[in-house]
């Protein structure tokens, strides 16, 4: 013990004797030499001082360009303050002040005299908004993104042609921000900023010798369209044409929104009759369900996998109950199906100058010769019509009566029934399907209409006559149309006629009501309310 202190008492005599020894630096408020932060050398700088300086480097790299490159001609320039850059470890200053003058003596000796031989370097920790550097690696990604191009068919009068694939290159988005925070924390100056960014190839699907096989006919379905007007004919022969020539690849999945949207006119379509919410209404597209329910039976056909598939709301006329497939892209409805499989398929859709459509499914045929699919529609249950339903429309003039035809409802499902050599192996449900009851809607124009002619109409529509309707809504629409003119008289008698008759009418049936219910013994006092409230779909 007593030598060690005999050795300890010599060494700080030896620092009284010698103070110009590293330990005098230790009382400095400067920063011992050799101390680096990043590439800043705040050797002899106080904390402030060596803040600042370090601020200023992280500004300046914050308003320096950085050239993103892809390749060898692609590149795109942005500021390192696109980025979101920050300095994290701002206490780092502190660590450097901290070397050589924290501790004790011969500690701090110690930390002084490496110094000496070698330098030290507190590293500048950066952070990013992560959000700011991912919309500039999105701005890559639209800049320099090439999409593959798959292997293809093209159908010719002579048979199915290959089309070439082509390789597709992507930024790896998520490699691509690693290697851009690297960049910046080790190795950014305004001299050397180009960061190759990280891209991956995407090959295409397919190759000439798998879809040089396709050839054979898996399902084929036709539908007609030829009560259909100019503009739903359009519409069906667009979406058909939109499908047609698209080749899917096993494990792949189909979706006939994805590929037929969207429902504008500038996309081939016009408004043309649809089912919304219980009613027959003009929307753009209209009649394009049946273009997905003709595909939805070749793809049954085919015995493909359907993995979405939606009835309508009411019937359709155009295929059996639960053999249709509708389409809604505001309403979430889609009809989609996987390949299935080993192969790629080819889907042929055509459109008839007679009115009918057709798609045929190709691929390469694995089943049996002797196995045949068939499908039948078996209904379970149905709904007669109700009473019609009246509304007044004050968007049509006094006069207007239009009608909706009622439609049944239906409970159904669709029967899969597999037979090999004439033999019925196997038979199960594909789907159920529920359609709307909805009434005969008859609608009358009120535009235009006093209190007088108001009540007329309600009159005319407590009679549940159509005809009556008719009469007095046409008459109305007459007399209004010839007042002030000659015929004003007739007009006006014509309508007070026809007003006439209907009250006529409602007071028969109301005393034929009455009859009915006195003639009908009371068996209990229960009030029994059969009105009826018409559900509509969102």
């Amino acid at each position: 013990m007593k030598k060690f202190f005999g050795v300890l008492v010599l060494f700080l005599s030896f620092l009284v004797i010698w103070p110009g020894t590293p330990v005098d630096a230790a009382d400095s408020k400067a920063i011992a030499n050799g101390v680096f932060i990043g590439s800043i050398d705040v050797s002899g700088m106080t904390v402030d001082e060596a803040e600042q300086a370090v601020s200023s480097l992280v500004e300046s790299q914050k308003n320096s360009e950085i050239t993103l490159t892809v390749g060898e001609d692609k590149n795109l320039t942005v500021f390192g303050s696109d980025l979101g850059i920050t300095w994290v470890n701002t206490d780092v200053v502190n660590e450097a002040y901290a070397l050589g003058h924290q501790g004790n003596v011969i500690q701090r000796y110690k930390a002084l005299k490496d110094l000496e031989e070698s330098n030290h370097v507190f590293e500048i920790e950066y952070g990013f908004d992560n959000d700011a550097l991912a919309a500039v690696i999105d701005r890559c990604s639209s800049s320099f993104d090439q999409e593959k191009v798959n292997y293809g068919l093209k159908k010719t009068d002579e048979g199915f042609v290959v089309t070439d694939g082509q390789t597709g290159y992507i930024v790896d988005k998520e490699a691509s921000a690693s290697v851009i925070k690297s960049f910046v924390q080790n190795e950014f100056t305004p001299e050397n900023a180009t960061v190759m960014l990280s891209v991956k190839e995407d090959k295409p699907l397919g190759s000439a010798e798998d879809l040089a096989m396709v050839k054979d006919v898996l399902g084929t379905f036709t539908t007609s369209y030829k009560s259909s007007g100019a503009a739903r004919s359009a519409n069906v022969a667009n979406g058909c044409s939109l499908i047609n020539g698209t080749t899917v690849y096993p494990g792949e999945e189909f979706s006939v929104l994805d590929t037929i949207t969207p429902f504008t006119e500038s996309n081939g379509y016009f408004p043309a009759g649809s089912y919304l919410n219980g009613l027959v209404v003009e929307s753009v597209g209209g009649g394009i369900c049946q273009v997905s329910t003709t595909l939805y039976n070749a793809v049954l056909l085919a015995e493909l996998e359907v993995t979405e598939r939606h009835n309508h709301s009411m019937i359709v006329t155009y295929v059996e109950p639960s053999a249709d497939a509708a389409i809604a892209e505001s309403g979430g409805k889609n009809f989609k199906f996987v390949n299935n499989t080993e192969y790629p398929i080819y889907i042929e859709g055509t459109t008839t100058s007679d009115k009918h459509i057709t798609f045929t499914i190709y691929g390469v045929e694995t089943r049996d010769a002797g196995r045949n699919v068939s499908f039948k529609s078996e209904v379970l249950e149905t709904t007669p019509a109700s009473a019609d339903q009246f509304v007044c429309d004050g968007s049509h003039a006094v006069g207007y009566v239009g009608t909706q035809s009622a439609h049944l409802g239906y409970k159904a499902q669709l029967w899969k029934i597999v037979t090999e050599n004439g033999v019925e192996v196997s038979r199960e449900v594909v789907n159920s399907s529920n359609y709307k009851m909805v009434p005969r809607i008859v609608t009358i124009g009120t535009a235009g209409a006093d209190e007088t002619a108001m009540a007329q109409i309600n009159t005319a529509i407590a009679t549940g006559d159509v005809a009556t309707v008719k009469a007095v809504a046409g008459a109305l629409g007459a007399a209004r149309s010839a007042a002030g003119t000659e015929n004003e008289a007739a007009a006006a008698q014509a309508a007070a006629d026809a007003v006439n008759a209907a009250n006529a009418q409602l007071a028969q049936q109301q005393a034929a009501a009455q009859a009915a219910q006195e003639a009908q013994p009371v068996e209990s006092a229960e009030e029994i309310d059969t009105a009826e409230t018409i559900q509509t779909e969102g």
